[in-house]
């Protein structure tokens, strides 16, 4: 359950990341998902600081989500489903019948 959990954390975190690194302006023209008059909004730098921020702070939950999974599927490695598989079954093994060869009569005379 656990894993599952982080499995959507880890879905919304990539999300989140692709968002704010397609929101930021690029050096020469930008994409253009906002305007000037939203500039503002987020204080008197412009979006820049705020988006960088966000988007190493995503970043940042993000690889440390990325280890935390990485660490719990690791863990659960060493046991197999195979492992807890116990085959009961009613048919018994045929016995060989073995015959001494000269060797061994020679040895027991």
């Amino acid at each position: 359950m656990t894993t599952s959990l982080l499995l959507i954390v880890q879905i919304v975190l990539v999300i989140i990341l692709v968002i704010a690194v397609l929101l930021q302006k690029s050096s020469s023209i930008g994409l253009g998902a906002y305007s000037g008059s939203n500039d503002s909004v987020f204080g008197a730098k412009g979006p820049n600081s705020f988006l960088a921020k966000a988007t190493f702070t995503v970043g940042l939950l993000f690889v440390i989500n990325t280890i935390t999974l990485g660490y719990m599927y690791t863990r659960t490695a060493d046991a197999s489903v195979v492992d807890d598989i116990v085959t009961k079954t009613n048919v018994v093994a045929p016995a060989v019948k073995t015959t001494p060869t000269k060797k061994e009569t020679n040895a027991t005379k």
